[in-house]
């Protein structure tokens, strides 16, 4: 599986190489490229540390924010860049389904108990 995980990764490198590419003078395209090869690359990461943490120890709390933080980010950084290009009606849909994502992983995530 180690083999599929590096094949993702070169993909993703290179995908994100052609954008920068791509998004020439537009400082902006730029900024949003960068920023999200190194959000969800911090954020493999981070849930890479979250799977090998201790069940119950401080570590596993504090990745488990950065994982949550990281895809809030990402999510946002997306729908922004998506309902700038839909009309009024579908910007609210997307700007709403993308406000559960954020809402849902926080109650998964911290408020959400089961100890069955």
């Amino acid at each position: 599986m180690e083999w599929l995980t590096k094949v993702g990764f070169t993909l993703l490198t290179c995908n994100t190489g052609l954008a920068i590419y791509r998004s020439g003078n537009d400082l902006s395209s730029l900024a949003f490229v960068v920023v999200s090869y190194f959000a969800l690359l911090l954020l493999f990461w981070c849930l890479h540390l979250f799977e090998r943490a201790a069940p119950d120890g401080p570590r596993r709390m504090q990745l488990k924010t950065a994982v949550w933080s990281l895809s809030t980010l990402i999510t946002v950084m997306f729908a922004y860049r998506v309902a700038a290009l839909m009309p009024l009606p579908l910007a609210v849909v997307v700007w709403v389904m993308a406000t559960t994502v954020p809402v849902g992983g926080f109650y998964a995530f911290f408020i959400y108990n089961d100890r069955n």
